[in-house]
């Protein structure tokens, strides 16, 4: 009877092992079911922006409004008579005026050559 116990014991392990350690085990199969739905997700992503693609390319083709559309936002045209603002960021305006004083810096110390020390030991 104890031969029995081991022998059945034995062949449940044989018949268990490729179920959890082969090419075709179940955490295998998880891992392709999670890849399959990142995959998905990503098809589901470029499906979308494919759509709007298409969208803007009939646009393109059938009227002018895009075509002005694009030119004003990325060519930065204005049609005639119209008047164009312009908003401007403060902190956009500092940092200009902070780079272009660290410029004139900059130019000072390569046409005399003086390094910081000696500007401001004088």
């Amino acid at each position: 009877m104890r031969w029995l116990i081991v022998f059945f014991s034995l062949l449940l392990i044989l018949l268990q092992y490729p179920i959890w350690f082969s090419d075709s085990s179940l955490p295998s199969a998880w891992r392709l079911q999670s890849q399959i739905d990142a995959q998905k997700i990503e098809n589901q992503k470029l499906e979308e922006r494919n759509r709007l693609l298409k969208a803007e390319v009939e646009d393109l083709k059938k009227g002018l409004e895009v075509v002005e559309e694009k030119a004003r936002t990325e060519l930065g045209l204005i049609k005639d008579g119209e008047t164009y603002y312009q908003v401007i960021d403060n902190q956009a305006v500092k940092r200009a005026e902070v780079e272009t004083t660290v410029n004139k810096i900059e130019l000072i110390e390569e046409r005399f050559s003086l390094s910081p020390r000696e500007i401001h030991n004088d």
